[in-house]
């Protein structure tokens, strides 16, 4: 079964870290571009960080740029999100899906041709 499962989101006061995990399997995941999305309360998705399929090529967010780090281990078959210095306003659940590139649309990057999608995982940042 072809398969995205996140995990890492939890409670975490502003200012703080947290790392997020998406395990893939059922498919081959080295051969997939892959993005975080999050989607805020009562908003739509938000494309915040893309990585190419051999890691060299990143896309990331102004909103979050200098606070989030998107990588994988394609060994592992995992992508992962790096946040740190986390605000309210990251307060999301948060998605990976694997598609076949991506396009720029206002700074921010959409997954193209999205396969695969996990279930996500939630984020809140609070105090």
């Amino acid at each position: 079964e072809e398969q995205l499962v996140e995990s890492g989101g939890g409670l975490v006061q502003p200012g703080g870290s947290l790392r997020l995990s998406c395990a893939a399997s059922g498919f081959t995941f080295t051969t997939y571009a892959m993005t975080w999305v999050r989607q805020a309360p009562g908003k739509g998705r938000e494309g915040v960080v893309c990585i190419s399929s051999d890691g060299g090529t990143r896309n990331t967010a102004d909103a979050v740029k200098g606070r989030f780090t998107i990588s994988r281990d394609n060994a592992k078959n995992t992508v992962y999100l790096q946040m740190n210095n986390l605000k309210p306003d990251d307060t999301a659940v948060y998605f990976c899906a694997a598609g076949t590139g991506w396009k720029t649309v206002q700074g921010a990057c959409v997954i193209l041709d999205p396969d695969y999608w996990g279930q996500g995982t939630p984020v809140t940042v609070s105090l």
